[in-house]
């Protein structure tokens, strides 16, 4: 029903992370940790969504229970069974459970999407990034500022054995190989010329202007040359500039003007999300269970996409 409601070729997946405040100890997944809703650390449950978002508009498709790691310490055993949390759950970290969301859907193949976009908490990790890659999709994947790379391919070699020890068969830098630098290094070198000013549409406050460069790079794999992968430097026209980094694995040929439209594409989720707990009572619910919390969840997202449908056959002057 998405990909008829909202589905185009170039569509984007989102993934992106949720909390719930709680209060006290009961709720499957609750600890103190990070809560965006309140701004703080605080007792909250923490959720994986998943959204899609075309120029049609966004909707939600999918969700995951974060369970922190100190909910499989032996003391917590008591709280499993009381709130009905599967015997063979592994610990799983929210880039791998985002992953899984993306696998199911591509092992679907219903939806039309080419891209994949998220926040730095999952473009830092590069199991995630290649995740995505290997599924044949596109990421946009925003970084932090002390990502490092290669502006050219360093060269390596495996070392020459002393014939002593195990003999080594893992390349490494050749001696005297330029490092990586930090992304934000490599802004700050950029001519002004390079800066090319575009018209992006970011966020619930509307179209924004923001300056860009783009660089081919390599990027760093255990110490080693990785995938080739554009360096997108997005810079704000405030007084005091902000800065913000991505990597995209899109091809070399891609056009600059597609790349600042995608960077605009990651705040649907954030939107749908807020629709979800402001009309939809996504956080507003009295189940502490495994089971209660998914299938709430399931229910705001299936209503969200009934109203984008409704909204959409309104627009179209048809209500059958």
């Amino acid at each position: 029903m998405v990909d008829e409601t909202l589905g185009e070729e170039d569509g984007v997946w989102i993934g992106d992370g949720s909390e719930f405040p709680k209060k006290g100890e009961h709720s499957v997944g609750v600890v103190r940790q990070w809560c965006g809703r309140l701004g703080k650390v605080d007792n909250c449950q923490a959720g994986v969504f998943a959204a899609y978002a075309s120029r049609k508009g966004y909707t939600l498709l999918d969700r995951r229970l974060y369970l922190p790691e100190e909910w499989f310490e032996e003391d917590h055993r008591p709280r499993w069974e009381k709130c009905g949390i599967p015997d063979d759950t592994p610990f799983k970290t929210r880039p791998l459970l985002a992953l899984e969301m993306l696998e199911a859907v591509v092992a679907e193949g219903i939806l039309r999407f080419r891209w994949v976009a998220c926040d730095e908490d999952y473009g830092k990790d590069p199991a995630f990034l290649d995740g995505v890659a290997g599924l044949g999709l596109w990421y946009f994947a925003e970084v932090p500022h002390s990502t490092r790379v290669w502006e050219a391919p360093p060269h390596t070699a495996v070392p020459k054995w002393s014939g002593r020890g195990r003999q080594p068969t893992r390349e490494r830098l050749i001696p005297g190989e330029p490092t990586a630098q930090r992304a934000d290094a490599i802004s700050a070198t950029v001519p002004v010329e390079e800066w090319e000013i575009y018209r992006i549409q970011e966020g619930s406050k509307g179209p924004m202007v923001a300056a860009f460069a783009f660089r081919r790079v390599i990027a760093v794999r255990e110490g080693l040359p990785g995938p080739e992968v554009w360096l997108v430097l997005h810079r704000s026209l405030a007084e005091e500039p902000e800065l913000k980094t991505y990597f995209s694995n899109a091809p070399p040929h891609t056009p600059h003007a597609e790349l600042v439209r995608v960077s605009g594409m990651r705040w649907p989720v954030e939107s749908a999300l807020e629709d979800g707990k402001d009309h939809l009572g996504m956080d507003d619910y009295m189940v502490r269970t495994w089971l209660g919390w998914h299938h709430h969840m399931t229910e705001c997202i299936l209503a969200h996409h009934f109203l984008v449908r409704v909204q959409e056959r309104l627009k179209k002057g048809r209500l059958h």
